[in-house]
Protein backbone atom coordinates (compact mmCIF):
# COMPACT_ATOMS: atom_id res chain seq x y z
CA UNK A 1 0.00 0.00 0.00
CA UNK A 2 3.00 2.53 0.85
CA UNK A 3 4.27 1.76 -2.36
CA UNK A 4 1.44 2.46 -4.49
CA UNK A 5 1.03 5.57 -2.51
CA UNK A 6 4.08 6.56 -2.76
CA UNK A 7 4.22 6.05 -6.49
CA UNK A 8 0.79 7.96 -7.19
CA UNK A 9 0.86 11.24 -4.93
CA UNK A 10 3.39 12.97 -6.66
CA UNK A 11 1.99 12.30 -10.28
CA UNK A 12 -1.29 13.70 -8.85
CA UNK A 13 0.60 16.65 -7.27
CA UNK A 14 2.18 17.59 -10.65
CA UNK A 15 -1.26 17.30 -12.20
CA UNK A 16 -2.87 19.32 -9.95
CA UNK A 17 -0.01 22.39 -10.20
CA UNK A 18 -1.90 25.18 -12.38
CA UNK A 19 -0.68 26.11 -15.76
CA UNK A 20 1.05 29.30 -15.94
CA UNK A 21 -1.00 31.41 -18.33
CA UNK A 22 0.17 32.92 -21.41
CA UNK A 23 -0.47 36.22 -21.83
CA UNK A 24 -2.17 37.29 -25.43
CA UNK A 25 -1.66 40.66 -27.31
CA UNK A 26 -5.22 42.04 -27.08
CA UNK A 27 -5.78 43.25 -30.70
CA UNK A 28 -8.56 44.85 -29.78
CA UNK A 29 -5.98 48.02 -29.34
CA UNK A 30 -5.54 47.97 -33.19
CA UNK A 31 -9.00 48.53 -34.11
CA UNK A 32 -8.54 52.40 -34.13
CA UNK A 33 -5.36 53.46 -35.23
CA UNK A 34 -5.86 51.02 -38.18
CA UNK A 35 -9.50 52.43 -39.06
CA UNK A 36 -7.84 56.45 -38.46
CA UNK A 37 -4.84 55.33 -40.64
CA UNK A 38 -7.47 53.80 -43.29
CA UNK A 39 -9.49 57.06 -43.17
CA UNK A 40 -6.92 59.42 -43.63
CA UNK A 41 -5.53 57.08 -47.01
CA UNK A 42 -9.10 57.27 -48.02
CA UNK A 43 -9.23 60.96 -47.32
CA UNK A 44 -6.11 61.82 -49.17
CA UNK A 45 -6.93 59.82 -52.10
CA UNK A 46 -10.55 61.15 -52.94
CA UNK A 47 -8.86 64.59 -52.44
CA UNK A 48 -10.18 65.96 -48.99
CA UNK A 49 -7.36 65.66 -46.98
CA UNK A 50 -4.60 67.75 -50.03
CA UNK A 51 -1.28 66.61 -49.94
CA UNK A 52 0.40 70.21 -50.08
CA UNK A 53 -1.72 70.07 -46.22
CA UNK A 54 -0.76 66.32 -45.24
CA UNK A 55 0.64 63.68 -47.29
CA UNK A 56 -0.89 60.09 -47.51
CA UNK A 57 0.22 57.31 -45.05
CA UNK A 58 1.27 55.94 -48.60
CA UNK A 59 3.27 58.69 -49.53
CA UNK A 60 4.60 58.78 -45.63
CA UNK A 61 6.00 55.41 -45.79
CA UNK A 62 7.56 56.03 -49.31
CA UNK A 63 9.70 59.07 -47.64
CA UNK A 64 10.52 57.18 -44.41
CA UNK A 65 12.06 54.47 -46.98
CA UNK A 66 14.20 57.63 -49.22
CA UNK A 67 15.51 59.26 -46.33
CA UNK A 68 16.40 55.76 -44.04
CA UNK A 69 17.94 54.12 -47.54
CA UNK A 70 19.93 57.84 -47.89
CA UNK A 71 21.11 57.55 -44.46
CA UNK A 72 19.71 60.81 -43.17
CA UNK A 73 17.40 59.13 -40.63
CA UNK A 74 19.89 56.94 -39.13
CA UNK A 75 22.27 59.61 -38.29
CA UNK A 76 19.27 62.37 -37.12
CA UNK A 77 18.30 59.07 -34.90
CA UNK A 78 21.94 58.74 -33.34
CA UNK A 79 21.98 62.35 -32.69
CA UNK A 80 18.65 62.81 -31.26
CA UNK A 81 19.00 59.07 -29.07
CA UNK A 82 22.61 60.93 -27.82
CA UNK A 83 21.51 63.69 -26.84
CA UNK A 84 18.28 62.64 -24.65
CA UNK A 85 21.01 59.98 -23.23
CA UNK A 86 22.99 62.65 -21.98
CA UNK A 87 19.82 64.87 -20.73
CA UNK A 88 18.43 62.09 -19.15
CA UNK A 89 21.42 61.30 -17.07
CA UNK A 90 21.75 64.48 -15.55
CA UNK A 91 17.90 65.35 -15.04
CA UNK A 92 17.66 61.64 -13.33
CA UNK A 93 20.43 62.35 -11.31
CA UNK A 94 19.26 65.99 -10.21
CA UNK A 95 15.50 64.99 -9.82
CA UNK A 96 16.30 61.86 -7.56
CA UNK A 97 18.58 63.77 -5.33
CA UNK A 98 16.63 66.35 -4.65
CA UNK A 99 13.47 63.84 -4.69
CA UNK A 100 15.42 61.97 -1.43
CA UNK A 101 16.52 65.23 0.54
CA UNK A 102 13.24 66.73 0.29
CA UNK A 103 11.11 63.90 1.18
CA UNK A 104 13.19 62.77 4.08
CA UNK A 105 13.58 65.99 5.48
CA UNK A 106 11.89 68.92 6.37
CA UNK A 107 14.27 71.23 6.15
CA UNK A 108 14.90 70.12 2.90
CA UNK A 109 11.63 70.29 1.61
CA UNK A 110 11.90 74.00 3.19
CA UNK A 111 14.80 74.80 1.10
CA UNK A 112 14.70 72.47 -1.60
CA UNK A 113 10.38 72.74 -2.72
CA UNK A 114 10.21 76.09 -3.74
CA UNK A 115 12.57 77.10 -5.83
CA UNK A 116 12.02 73.44 -7.96
CA UNK A 117 8.04 74.26 -7.84
CA UNK A 118 8.87 78.03 -9.41
CA UNK A 119 11.33 76.21 -12.14
CA UNK A 120 9.09 73.78 -12.51
CA UNK A 121 6.09 75.92 -14.00
CA UNK A 122 8.28 78.16 -16.51
CA UNK A 123 7.68 76.84 -20.18
CA UNK A 124 10.52 75.15 -22.07
CA UNK A 125 9.99 78.14 -25.69
CA UNK A 126 10.71 80.88 -22.18
CA UNK A 127 13.60 79.46 -21.90
CA UNK A 128 15.63 78.78 -24.97
CA UNK A 129 16.55 82.72 -25.10
CA UNK A 130 18.37 82.36 -21.76
CA UNK A 131 19.82 78.95 -22.28
CA UNK A 132 21.45 80.13 -25.53
CA UNK A 133 22.99 83.28 -23.83
CA UNK A 134 24.15 80.94 -20.97
CA UNK A 135 25.20 77.87 -23.47
CA UNK A 136 25.56 79.10 -26.63
CA UNK A 137 24.03 77.40 -30.15
CA UNK A 138 25.82 73.99 -29.41
CA UNK A 139 24.46 71.13 -27.94
CA UNK A 140 24.73 72.13 -24.08
CA UNK A 141 20.78 74.03 -24.37
CA UNK A 142 19.17 70.66 -26.02
CA UNK A 143 21.08 68.61 -23.20
CA UNK A 144 20.11 71.19 -20.16
CA UNK A 145 16.17 70.88 -22.01
CA UNK A 146 15.84 67.27 -21.65
CA UNK A 147 17.39 67.38 -18.08
CA UNK A 148 14.95 69.95 -16.92
CA UNK A 149 12.15 67.96 -18.59
CA UNK A 150 13.56 65.01 -16.89
CA UNK A 151 14.22 65.96 -13.23
CA UNK A 152 10.84 67.46 -12.43
CA UNK A 153 8.64 64.54 -13.01
CA UNK A 154 10.97 62.13 -10.89
CA UNK A 155 11.45 64.89 -8.26
CA UNK A 156 7.72 65.19 -7.61
CA UNK A 157 7.24 61.49 -7.68
CA UNK A 158 10.39 60.18 -5.30
CA UNK A 159 9.21 62.93 -3.05
CA UNK A 160 6.06 61.70 -3.25
CA UNK A 161 6.40 57.95 -2.47
CA UNK A 162 8.93 58.82 0.14
CA UNK A 163 6.42 60.96 1.69
CA UNK A 164 3.97 57.90 1.46
CA UNK A 165 5.84 54.98 2.78
CA UNK A 166 4.04 53.02 5.43
CA UNK A 167 4.52 54.25 8.63
CA UNK A 168 3.92 50.63 10.34
CA UNK A 169 6.99 49.63 8.72
CA UNK A 170 8.93 52.39 9.08
CA UNK A 171 7.90 52.08 13.11
CA UNK A 172 8.85 48.50 12.48
CA UNK A 173 12.20 49.20 11.61
CA UNK A 174 13.15 51.54 14.55
CA UNK A 175 11.89 48.72 16.91
CA UNK A 176 14.47 46.14 15.17
CA UNK A 177 17.16 48.37 15.36
CA UNK A 178 17.72 49.02 11.96
CA UNK A 179 20.01 52.26 11.61
CA UNK A 180 18.80 55.65 9.35
CA UNK A 181 20.98 54.40 6.83
CA UNK A 182 19.19 50.67 6.76
CA UNK A 183 15.75 52.36 7.09
CA UNK A 184 16.23 54.40 4.04
CA UNK A 185 17.87 51.52 1.75
CA UNK A 186 15.39 48.57 2.90
CA UNK A 187 12.17 50.20 3.94
CA UNK A 188 11.55 53.87 2.22
CA UNK A 189 13.41 53.31 -0.87
CA UNK A 190 11.55 50.17 -1.77
CA UNK A 191 8.20 52.25 -0.90
CA UNK A 192 8.88 54.54 -3.17
CA UNK A 193 9.91 52.39 -5.88
CA UNK A 194 6.61 52.14 -7.59
CA UNK A 195 5.61 56.27 -7.14
CA UNK A 196 9.36 56.63 -8.45
CA UNK A 197 8.42 54.80 -11.81
CA UNK A 198 5.65 56.14 -12.66
CA UNK A 199 7.42 59.47 -12.14
CA UNK A 200 10.24 57.33 -15.02
CA UNK A 201 7.34 57.31 -17.39
CA UNK A 202 6.32 60.61 -16.84
CA UNK A 203 9.79 61.81 -17.29
CA UNK A 204 10.76 60.27 -20.69
CA UNK A 205 8.14 61.20 -22.55
CA UNK A 206 9.10 64.69 -21.46
CA UNK A 207 12.29 64.18 -22.27
CA UNK A 208 11.33 63.75 -26.02
CA UNK A 209 8.82 67.04 -25.88
CA UNK A 210 11.88 69.08 -24.72
CA UNK A 211 13.87 67.51 -27.34
CA UNK A 212 11.71 68.57 -29.73
CA UNK A 213 11.52 71.66 -28.73
CA UNK A 214 15.23 72.16 -28.52
CA UNK A 215 15.67 70.81 -31.99
CA UNK A 216 13.02 72.39 -33.90
CA UNK A 217 14.36 75.83 -32.41
CA UNK A 218 17.86 75.75 -33.18
CA UNK A 219 20.01 72.19 -34.54
CA UNK A 220 21.85 71.48 -37.17
CA UNK A 221 21.45 67.78 -37.09
CA UNK A 222 18.54 65.55 -35.41
CA UNK A 223 15.05 64.45 -36.26
CA UNK A 224 14.19 68.52 -35.30
CA UNK A 225 16.39 69.44 -37.71
CA UNK A 226 15.37 66.59 -40.70
CA UNK A 227 11.80 68.31 -40.05
CA UNK A 228 12.51 71.58 -39.98
CA UNK A 229 14.18 71.14 -43.25
CA UNK A 230 11.62 69.39 -44.49
CA UNK A 231 9.54 72.16 -43.95
CA UNK A 232 11.26 74.77 -45.54
CA UNK A 233 10.97 72.42 -48.88
CA UNK A 234 7.30 71.61 -48.23
CA UNK A 235 8.30 67.97 -48.09
CA UNK A 236 5.17 66.91 -45.84
CA UNK A 237 5.93 63.49 -45.91
CA UNK A 238 9.39 63.81 -44.55
CA UNK A 239 7.63 65.99 -41.34
CA UNK A 240 5.49 63.16 -40.64
CA UNK A 241 7.88 60.37 -41.05
CA UNK A 242 10.05 62.88 -38.39
CA UNK A 243 6.75 62.85 -36.14
CA UNK A 244 6.33 59.59 -36.32
CA UNK A 245 9.94 58.50 -35.38
CA UNK A 246 9.18 60.90 -32.21
CA UNK A 247 6.70 58.99 -31.65
CA UNK A 248 7.66 55.73 -31.86
CA UNK A 249 11.14 56.49 -29.50
CA UNK A 250 7.96 57.52 -27.28
CA UNK A 251 6.55 54.43 -27.05
CA UNK A 252 9.99 52.01 -27.16
CA UNK A 253 10.90 53.62 -24.17
CA UNK A 254 7.95 53.82 -22.28
CA UNK A 255 7.91 50.12 -22.83
CA UNK A 256 11.14 49.24 -21.97
CA UNK A 257 10.19 51.14 -18.78
CA UNK A 258 6.93 49.31 -18.09
CA UNK A 259 8.83 46.14 -18.75
CA UNK A 260 11.56 46.92 -16.10
CA UNK A 261 8.20 48.13 -13.41
CA UNK A 262 7.05 44.48 -13.81
CA UNK A 263 10.46 43.22 -12.95
CA UNK A 264 11.28 45.07 -10.59
CA UNK A 265 8.02 45.11 -8.34
CA UNK A 266 7.08 41.60 -8.93
CA UNK A 267 6.41 41.57 -5.20
CA UNK A 268 3.36 43.15 -5.67
CA UNK A 269 -0.04 41.39 -5.74
CA UNK A 270 -1.69 43.35 -8.18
Amino acid sequence: MSISTTGVLPRARKQELPRKAVRRPDLRRWISPVVLVAAWQIASATGLLPSDKLSSPWTVVRAGVEVARSGELGDAFAVSLGRVGAGFALGAAAGVLLGIVSGLSRWGEALVDPPVQMLRTLPFLGLIPLFILWFGIGEETKIVLVALGVAFPLYLNVHSGIRGADPNLVEASRALGFTRAERLWHVILPGALPQALVGLRQSLGLAWLALIVGETVNADAGVGYLINNAREFLRTDVVVVGLVLYALLGLVTDALVRLAERKVLRWRTR
